[in-house]
């Protein structure tokens, strides 16, 4: 019976974004790696952090304090960061536009954020010119396989499909749809674990993330839609 991952770990498995970064890092300012939660964006920026470029994590009280109190002077004593979930001080952004106006070298600040920090206005405004965004997803199955994943690219160079030497049909097919991409979720072996995981990761984000950015009447109700229940009356 196929399981989920046993053993598995994002360190060994090679993120195709992981070259973008590197590329945009080599020519411009501020990076911006953003993503859902739980899709491998701290994994994935720890591997760039440098010296020069320490790592930062505002999910940590201490350095979150000292962020909000005073974005100037957080940002003022580094030559360069990488600063995980920076939407939670979005103030910092002004502040890193400042640092990087004054010293343009390019790579100086990798950040991470959740898909939502796009929808502020002050990343467009603050850092429009500065500012490369990459975008993160779950873990492909090319990426689990250990694959090129450039089936688009053969596709419009006129190569052909690719050959699977291991096609996947079938019940395991539709297992692997079902678990999905998230490393956590993977990591359960029973697909009822995998299953338990990824609806706690919908009422979290409905609880966390949607009453974050939106003033929404009757929250509530909300988690009826991750049970695909049927439309709710006009009337509602």
């Amino acid at each position: 019976m196929e399981t989920g991952a046993p053993g598995l770990s994002d360190q060994t498995i090679a993120r195709h974004v992981h070259r973008k970064i590197e590329q945009a890092l080599e020519d411009t300012r501020v990076v911006l790696v953003v993503g859902p939660r739980q899709a491998g964006k701290t994994t994935l920026a720890r591997l760039h952090a440098r010296s020069k470029r320490p790592y930062l994590t505002l999910d940590d009280p201490t350095t979150l304090a000292a962020a909000r109190a005073d974005p100037s002077g957080f940002v003022r004593g580094l030559a360069g960061a990488v600063i995980d979930e920076v939407q939670r001080a979005p103030d910092l952004l002004l502040a890193i536009k400042e640092s990087v106006d004054k010293d343009p070298r390019p790579g100086r600040f990798l950040l991470t954020g959740s898909a939502h920090l796009m929808a502020l206005p002050i990343v467009a405004d603050s850092l429009a010119g500065r500012l490369e965004v990459i975008t993160l997803l779950p873990l492909a199955q090319s990426e689990l396989e250990g694959t090129a994943g450039d089936l688009l690219e053969r596709l419009f160079e006129g190569t052909g499909l690719p050959g699977a030497e291991r096609p996947v049909i079938g019940d395991a097919l539709m297992k692997r749809v079902l678990r999905g991409g998230y490393p956590e979720a993977l990591r359960r072996a029973q697909p009822g674990r995998q299953q338990a995981w990824l609806e706690n990761y919908v009422a979290l984000i409905l609880e966390r993330d949607v009453r974050d950015i939106a003033n929404i009447d009757q929250l509530n109700r909300m988690p009826r839609w991750s049970k695909c229940s049927p439309p709710m009356p006009a009337s509602w």
